[in-house]
């Protein structure tokens, strides 16, 4: 997990010199094996100029108004990747309309480094620079950093590693995972943490750090997504995740070491604001079900494994952690709705008005948090079985009430949330065992949904 305290704070300028001037120490990085990579993306003998004219890694440099930092910054990337990765790569310069020398420093470097090309836009934007190069390249794994090089460069060999081999689909550095190391001060800290809770509080993503400018994407799954991603700011990357998470792909994480920039020029509220505006876009994008998720995940994303195994629940222990959470909050609002109706109409009637509203919502939050089914296809079949097993739980509670009224006809009215606590207990068991094993029980995997590998690509 990451640090801010005030000694490191401190020492950030003289630690981002070391860190852009590769002095920082490094371990020693061993060449990735080569008997699992795809045959087409195996080591050339001059990473520089690919043997077979295939380009495996193009790195994207999005910059405006860099003059300072852009040559010694491509000068060393270069370095790094002609020393320490086994295969052919490119870096583009990708300039957002500078108005300074960056366009002029640009070219002169794409003129003297062989492996280094230059890319000039006429309007700002590190997603539309993003979306122009990647779109264009035909390199087969696509990535990007900040030309700071905040990200020490010896998580880029295991960040795209995983594209390489074909094990992972799109791949990001962390700072915010275990393992990373991180100097910055408190406010960016704070920031930057908020920012991924509201994500996984708003869109439910699985990711931990969606802004580390340090990522990689497969080509044959950038074709797919880039014209999905409507932002052209720094909300890209954090669409372009959400959708592929939702699409069922995989994203590798790599815990980084990052040294904060104290020259960093992003306007934090400006960019705070269209976070926000970007997140509720996506969201309402993805409840109205305008995204084609569905389609991308038959076509992309991953085949379930398979869903039985003798012996093996699947899942269980979150299942019922989440089940549990969300029986607790359902009993909590059947009650007050209870209480609320009770003073209108009798005890059996107030129940059954409570427990059909509180079943509704109760179905709707299992189905897509316990058991993970998002998109409209088949909420309407599984409304209604929630309906039936409803009915049953109905029987229980209303029984058990009609049963009190029989033998205590003056019970009081704490008896009565008693006797219902207890009988929605029983009901919530026949509830969980019900949904696992018949409403949301999982389709067994039929060839079509077989998983996509480089032999077998969607």
């Amino acid at each position: 997990m990451s640090t801010a305290t005030p000694d490191r704070v401190g020492c950030t300028a003289r630690t981002q010199v070391d860190h852009k001037d590769g002095t920082a120490p490094r371990p020693n990085l061993v060449d990735m094996s080569t008997d699992v990579a795809e045959p087409h993306l195996l080591p050339a003998q001059n990473p520089r100029q690919p043997a077979t004219g295939h380009v495996v890694l193009d790195v994207v440099v999005p910059v405006y108004n860099e003059e300072t930092d852009l040559e010694p910054s491509v000068r060393r990337l270069d370095a790094h990747l002609a020393t320490h990765f086994p295969y052919s790569y490119r870096i583009t310069i990708a300039d957002n309309a500078s108005t300074d020398a960056t366009p002029t420093i640009a070219r002169a470097l794409a003129g003297e480094i062989p492996a280094v090309a230059s890319v000039r836009l006429e309007e700002k934007g590190r997603g539309r620079a993003l979306r122009t190069v990647w779109g264009a390249s035909d390199a087969a794994v696509l990535a990007y950093c900040d030309v700071d090089l905040s990200t020490d460069l010896a998580a880029l060999l295991p960040l795209v590693a995983p594209l390489i081999s074909g094990h992972s689909d799109l791949a990001i550095g962390t700072r915010l995972g275990r393992g990373s190391r991180v100097v910055r001060g408190p406010k960016r800290e704070f920031i930057s943490r908020c920012y991924n809770l509201l994500l996984r509080g708003t869109l439910q993503t699985g990711f931990t750090d969606a802004q580390c400018g340090f990522k990689a994407i497969r080509a044959d799954v950038a074709k797919r997504l880039l014209p999905l991603v409507e932002d052209t700011g720094w909300f890209f990357d954090t669409e372009m995740l959400v959708l592929a998470e939702r699409s069922g792909l995989r994203i590798h994480e790599v815990p980084v070491d990052w040294v904060d920039d104290p020259d960093s020029r992003v306007d934090i509220v400006a960019t705070a604001v269209a976070d926000l505006r970007g997140i509720w876009r996506v969201g309402r994008a993805l409840g109205s079900g305008t995204l084609p998720v569905a389609e991308l995940r038959a076509q992309l994303g991953r085949a379930p494994l398979a869903p039985n195994v003798p012996g093996v629940p699947i899942a269980m222990p979150r299942q019922l952690v989440r089940f549990a959470a969300i029986g607790v909050a359902s009993t909590i609002a059947h009650l007050l709705l209870f209480l609320l109706f009770r003073g209108v109409m009798g005890a059996i009637a107030a129940n059954v008005v409570a427990l059909l509203l509180t079943s509704i919502v109760n179905t709707a939050a299992n189905r897509r948090l316990t058991f993970g089914v998002r998109g409209g296809e088949g909420a309407a079949r599984h409304q209604f079985q929630g309906l039936i097993i409803f009915g049953l739980g109905l029987a229980l509670t209303t029984g058990a009430l009609a049963l009190l009224g029989h033998l205590v006809p003056d019970a009081s009215r704490a008896v009565e949330l008693a006797v219902i606590v207890a009988a929605n207990a029983a009901a919530t068991v026949l509830r969980f065992v019900l949904f696992r094993a018949w409403v949301f029980r999982p389709r067994p995997v039929t060839v079509a949904e077989t998983p996509r590998t480089s032999e077998n690509p969607a």
